[in-house]
């Protein structure tokens, strides 16, 4: 498994500022979004991943939503729009989509969980951990990232990244890591497809998630990686760095489904409802995410 082989990786820990982050703590610990502001710094340059401030995320009784990190900047824009609307409250913390199934597992507080892959969603509505099987809200997709200045070429195939491997010009490269991170299954998936995997195995850095493979990708300690499509396309990510699409043939679809948890209260409920709406659903789109038809 990849998990097991994570010590021998390269990793940032003695090279980046933030490697040691609460996003990439072992156990992937959750507290309310308001609480996880994170600032990463790259060549002298900044970028913050960040929920919405403390008004909306006000500490009280609020149903806690556990999100894929592909989500990490979408959805604190459809929460801000929901309570807008609704006067209502939602608590978002993000993670890599594996880690919050066994957290739900073990009796996590959430009352809402969006997850990159439906199958996850699936496995915990066969065992009666939700209301039902949950719902279609987005199709994701994955790019190919590299910071500004690199000696890389972004490009959906990867013949830059194949031409730099030849070169020798890798030394590492990120990804989430595929054992729990449905984008970073994709991605290997993705360079298997192309035959560049076993190639790159000496050279992988793995983030706990999505978002922290962003960050590793754009920190100037690795020549680029592989990431979500949502987080590239925001002004945060895309002003420190260049991407292509990788076409959606390369890897298995990124189905991801939501679905609330059996404890979800009348807010959760709400919510639920309001991501199936337009407003959300233009936000996704924004974003980057094909909608399901409905």
């Amino acid at each position: 498994m990849i998990g097991n082989r994570c010590a021998a990786k390269k990793r940032l820990s003695a090279l980046s500022p933030f490697a040691t982050s609460k996003a990439g703590s072992k156990g992937n610990i959750v507290l309310p979004i308001m609480r996880t502001r994170r600032l990463f710094l790259g060549n002298g340059l900044g970028f913050a991943f960040a929920g919405l401030g403390g008004s909306v995320f006000a500490q009280g009784d609020v149903p806690v939503v556990a999100a894929a990190s592909d989500l990490q900047f979408a959805l604190p824009d459809i929460a801000a729009a929901f309570t807008a609307q609704t006067g209502q409250m939602v608590r978002l913390t993000f993670g890599s989509t594996g880690n919050f199934a066994r957290q739900i597992r073990a009796g996590a507080p959430f009352q809402m969980y969006l997850a990159a892959d439906e199958s996850y969603v699936r496995a915990l509505a066969a065992d009666g951990f939700t209301r039902d099987a949950g719902t279609l809200y987005a199709l994701g997709r994955i790019v190919m990232i590299v910071p500004n200045g690199g000696a890389v070429l972004a490009d959906g195939t990867f013949e830059g990244l194949r031409a730099a491997l030849a070169a020798g010009q890798i030394s590492r490269f990120a990804l989430a890591n595929p054992d729990h991170a449905p984008y970073g299954l994709r991605a290997m998936q993705a360079l298997q497809h192309q035959g560049l995997w076993q190639a790159l195995q000496p050279y992988l850095v793995l983030g706990e998630n999505v978002s922290q493979a962003a960050q590793f990708a754009l920190s100037g300690s690795t020549q680029g990686g592989i990431i979500a499509y949502s987080l590239a396309l925001s002004d945060r990510i895309s002003s420190l760095g260049n991407f292509a699409l990788i076409p959606a043939e390369f890897h298995t679809p990124l189905n991801q489904r939501m679905v609330l948890l059996r404890e979800a209260g009348l807010v959760a409920e709400a919510f639920y409802a309001y991501m199936n709406g337009p407003a959300a659903r233009k936000i996704l789109g924004q974003y980057g995410f094909a909608l399901p038809e409905g």
